[in-house]
């Protein structure tokens, strides 16, 4: 009778075991390392996916907005982040990417110094298998994979500026000069929105007369020092957009010398538009200086970004190039739009 009971007690646990081990194995298949899981990552069933943010620079306003509106995605996702600025060095941001590599990073996202220097810092990730974004700005893809997520650059400014045409046109005041502050030509994203001023421009030479181009590579300093050159070569500019609402304060202390800095419909008033959405914009707008600016969305593009790296590390295919269509923000719908406007909200 002993020996029974004990050969029941037995065949019972061995059972059990034997379910354990394939239940255990089951679960195992059904989900794999690679593939990020938010709710199985928020439970610890699966180690914490790690997001490696590489910034070419924090030196302005909009980059700070993007890279924290960045870490708040990471955050709500419950990934970890590792935190890197190159400081303008193509070389820094390149050991910087070598690191995340070496820390075992699943995906990065990278503003890349410029269109060409960046690529060995993208070759890295791609020989490491891991996942790259490139935020708001892209580069030469020859030899190298990787997802771009930009301002449509061209056809918000080409926007933008069709907006100021309209207001020029408006005024009745005849043919008038203008002025293009341009930024970085090595930086794609300064080629795109000076493409799409020219487009705007194109086909109302009865109107506009662009009298002055200002190279300012993204510089304040040489921004207001063009701007105060080209005033004084042509005083009667009264049409100027700027690549960039970063190079505003230059802009601005420029026509403020120069005596051309009124409200809009005010006498003398320079049409004025701008491409960011910053919070000098903002506050322009609110004063009632600045006619229009092409705000990028940088919330949009902050989701975007963690999406596609969610996405290629689950196997998924994403396209090479996802646009924010971002907005123009004017006078009349300043108020409509405010809370869609990065510079708007900054520090809040």
């Amino acid at each position: 009778m002993l020996n029974r009971i004990w050969r029941v007690v037995c065949f019972g646990t061995c059972a059990g075991l034997l379910l354990l081990f394939v239940g255990c194995s089951k679960a195992d298949k059904g989900q794999s390392a690679n593939k990020p899981n938010d709710s199985a990552s928020a439970k610890g069933d699966q180690p914490q996916v790690t997001i490696g943010l590489a910034f070419e620079t924090l030196q302005t306003e909009a980059w700070v907005a993007g890279f924290e509106a960045l870490k708040a995605e990471c955050e709500k996702r419950g990934f970890k982040v590792l935190e890197a600025v190159a400081d303008g060095d193509a070389g820094r941001q390149l050991d910087q990417v070598r690191s995340f590599v070496t820390r075992g990073v699943q995906g990065i996202v990278l503003v890349p110094k410029d269109a060409k220097t960046s690529v060995p810092a993208i070759k890295a990730a791609n020989e490491a298998g891991i996942a790259i974004v490139l935020f708001n700005r892209v580069a030469d893809r020859r030899g190298v994979k990787f997802v771009g997520i930009q301002a449509d650059n061209l056809r918000l400014t080409r926007e933008t500026v069709d907006f100021m045409v309209e207001q020029a046109r408006a005024q009745g005041k005849g043919k008038l000069k203008a002025m293009l502050v341009m930024g970085d030509l090595g930086d794609t994203n300064a080629i795109g929105r000076r493409d799409g001023f020219d487009e705007a421009i194109k086909g109302h030479e009865d109107l506009i007369e662009v009298v002055s181009r200002v190279p300012s590579e993204w510089n304040q300093e040489k921004a207001q020092a063009g701007v105060v050159n080209g005033l004084q070569a042509n005083p009667d500019i009264s049409f100027l957009f700027t690549s960039s609402d970063f190079l505003l304060p230059s802009i601005v202390s420029a026509l403020k010398q120069a005596g051309k800095y009124h409200k809009v419909g005010e006498p003398g008033h320079v049409i004025l538009g701008g491409f960011d959405g910053d919070a000098t914009a903002w506050r322009m707008l609110e004063e009632g200086y600045l006619d229009a600016t092409g705000v990028q969305d940088m919330y949009y593009e902050a989701e975007a970004s963690i999406q596609a790296l969610v996405d290629l590390m689950a196997g998924e295919d994403v396209p090479e190039l996802i646009q924010d269509p971002g907005f123009v923000i004017t006078q009349a719908n300043k108020d409509q739009l405010k809370s869609r406007m990065w510079g708007a909200n900054v520090g809040k």
